[in-house]
């Protein structure tokens, strides 16, 4: 029943976007990693030049290894950027550099959705972790209460990824705004990273879908168990 649901076709079709969306980045990244910015400046670069003019002086600027593993701590207030866009001139690393700032300009203002996906991360952690697992343990044991906790645990972490969205969206919207206005990057070039921004923002939207599409099959399950 957990496999072959009704929704199950729904969740193969959202899986194949994933994918899909996934191949999309890793090309679109790819390409322009190899077309270097016409100011010679690299990720590294940009982002202490982006804190700096926005008064972000004890923001620190860190490389740290992967690829694409770029991200904002909050908590410690440090911009990470992955080994090659940290070094690179790319116009894929300004993007990337200039979004992740984009989060710790967030936080500086406390944009009120980065607020709420803080607020929200706790019961995010737990319900990812642990809300199919007592879905599944539910059903099996015949305690369709447990099975309905589980649900609304698996729950949290789809709103999770819903007010994620905003957050993303309006982190690239200013890396873009900042690019151009700072001089940073050519018009040719914006649309080099304003293709990068946009395959990655998808990957957060085929995240959404495919937890929306679980939900569906588990709630569509759990109906099903009160049914027999």
């Amino acid at each position: 029943m957990l496999l072959f649901g009704p929704m199950m076709w729904l969740i193969l079709l959202v899986f194949a976007a994933t994918l899909l969306i996934q191949f999309w980045l890793q090309n679109v990244y790819a390409r322009y990693s190899r077309v270097a910015n016409s100011q010679g400046l690299t990720g590294a670069e940009v982002a202490r030049a982006i804190l700096d003019a926005h008064g972000l002086h004890n923001v620190r600027v860190e490389m740290m290894p992967g690829t694409l593993t770029d991200h904002y701590d909050p908590i410690k207030k440090v911009v990470r950027l992955s080994q090659t866009n940290y070094a690179s001139s790319s116009v894929a690393a300004l993007a990337v550099a200039a979004h992740e700032v984009g989060h710790a300009l967030q936080d500086a203002q406390r944009y009120h959705w980065l607020v709420v996906r803080h607020q929200l991360l706790p019961a995010a952690n737990i319900g990812s972790n642990l809300g199919p697992w007592l879905f599944i343990i539910g059903l099996f044991i015949g305690a369709l209460g447990l099975a309905k906790l589980g649900l609304y645990l698996f729950a949290a972490a789809a709103l999770f990824q819903l007010v994620t969205l905003p957050v993303e969206f309006d982190a690239s919207r200013r890396a873009l705004e900042i690019l151009k206005r700072m001089n940073f990057l050519s018009p040719r070039e914006m649309g080099g990273a304003r293709t990068v921004l946009t395959a990655a923002a998808l990957t957060y939207v085929a995240a959404l879908a495919m937890s929306i599409a679980y939900l569906l099959q588990y709630a569509s399950i759990l109906s099903t168990a009160r049914e027999e």
